[in-house]
């Protein structure tokens, strides 16, 4: 890690008093100023709800730069790595900081390939669910529920204990989501299979069943690679931060990432791809697209296109340039005709990438919209779209999580608040209320 610099402080005029605060530089983007002293000199806090201009954290993992739309994982542009890489060798780099040798990746890949099962007995926890249950509730329990079978790896002082309970994650986590989705479905589970690669095994354990052959595509392997690649990590997110703040207080690292499971749940985060595709349907055809657009367009009007636009990136989202690619080559493979969702979806985006009022407003789609097409094309259920982002992102919430307590400085996280309730209310009796 680039050691932070420090600049010239940054003076407060408070009253009377004067308080320097000091100023830190990091590899790039934004300085910072140094707040840990603010309470102690000043008796203040800072307001800033959602913590939009506030650094939780230092870190070398990953860097955006929304207004240029770059995604740097460890210094590598993210259109680099999905392009050359592979999502095993990505996972390499974000845990361990460097691209790895030839040797080193094989090593890496063995390791991964060796911890793919899962303890026979976790089988029951899936059937403990409702066959209806929504595949994020299973594999959210699921993943908790490891810290009860690999005690081996609880101990977070050890480091070996760490790098095994991470390897653990990486492996298992695809097999998890692909037993979510066999149960929910009704289709019997599907060992995995050592002998293909990552992503590959994955959508065998997805969609084969005993009673046929599976014909393996390299067209959607190399598809769901590059899903996998471009969702692994993106800097200090909701649920990153939500693992971040978990791991703070000492938990184990099945809790930390079940807990950035919980928190990618959301449809502000996670959910956004499956919340597109719904959209999508509502839509049902190409002739109300102009219905809809109208109707985005109109600020009075609650409706929103989903998919568009991000909070971050003030340009195009840069993993949605690689996924377009994967769109075009899936829909070519796969084909359109025959599914009305997608045909709206190739409409939207063109009329986006077209129409004054979305290229003004930068409202391009993003990677939700392009992933969530791909995985439309691939006849996974809307409900499987969370959790194969919650698979992808596992290994960059591994990574902070292994960063954060590598860190000699950790410390529980212990946000602050601006208390505007009573002062004092004296209790009445049940008898006098």
């Amino acid at each position: 890690m680039k050691p932070t610099n420090q600049k010239n402080d940054v003076t407060i005029e408070l009253g009377t008093k004067t308080l320097k605060l000091p100023r830190l530089s990091g590899s790039i983007g934004p300085d910072v100023i140094d707040i840990r002293k603010l309470y102690n000199e000043s008796n203040l806090f800072t307001f800033d709800p959602g913590f939009t201009s506030t650094a939780s954290c230092e870190s070398s993992i990953t860097f955006i730069d929304g207004d240029k739309g770059k995604l740097l994982y460890r210094g590598y542009d993210i259109a680099d790595l999905a392009k050359d890489s592979n999502y095993l060798e990505v996972c390499y780099l974000l845990l361990y900081g460097i691209l790895p040798k030839k040797d080193d990746l094989l090593s890496f890949t063995q390791r991964v390939t060796r911890h793919t099962m899962l303890h026979e007995q976790m089988i029951y926890f899936f059937r403990g669910f409702r066959r209806d249950a929504h595949p994020m509730a299973i594999i959210c329990g699921v993943q908790g529920a490891m810290s009860s079978f690999y005690h081996d790896s609880l101990d977070i002082t050890d480091p070996w204990q760490r790098e095994v309970a991470s390897i653990r994650m990486i492996a298992k986590l695809p097999t998890i989501v692909a037993y979510a989705h066999k149960y929910s479905i009704g289709q019997p589970f599907v060992y995995p299979d050592n002998a293909l690669d990552y992503a590959e095994n994955f959508l065998y354990m997805c969609f084969s069943v005993p009673t046929e052959k599976y014909e393996s595509n390299a067209v959607l392997n190399k598809a769901m690679d590059r899903i996998f690649i471009l969702h692994a990590d993106h800097e200090q997110n909701a649920s990153t931060s939500t693992v971040r703040l978990a791991g703070s207080s000492g938990a184990n690292p099945f809790a930390c990432i079940a807990a950035g499971i919980a928190c990618l749940w959301g449809p502000a985060h996670g959910g956004a791809n499956e919340a597109c595709l719904d959209m999508l349907k509502k839509i049902g055809t190409v002739d109300n697209i102009p219905e809809y657009i109208k109707r985005a367009k109109d600020k009075t009007d609650p409706f929103r296109l989903m998919g568009f636009g991000h909070r971050v990136y003030k340009n195009f989202d840069p993993r949605a340039k690689v996924m377009k690619e994967s769109a075009d080559e899936v829909l070519n493979l796969l084909g359109i005709e025959n599914n009305p969702i997608l045909q709206v979806a190739k409409e939207l985006e063109r009329i986006a990438l077209e129409d004054d009022y979305f290229v003004e407003k930068k409202l391009y789609p993003n990677v939700d919209f392009y992933s969530g097409i791909i995985l439309e094309a691939m006849e996974f259920p809307t409900s499987m779209f969370t959790p194969i982002f919650a698979l992808a992102r596992t290994v960059g919430w591994i990574s902070h999580w292994m960063e954060m307590n590598s860190d000699p400085d950790k410390k529980i996280g212990r946000p602050r608040q601006l208390y505007t309730g009573s002062l004092h209310n004296e209790y009445i009796p049940m008898s006098k209320r």
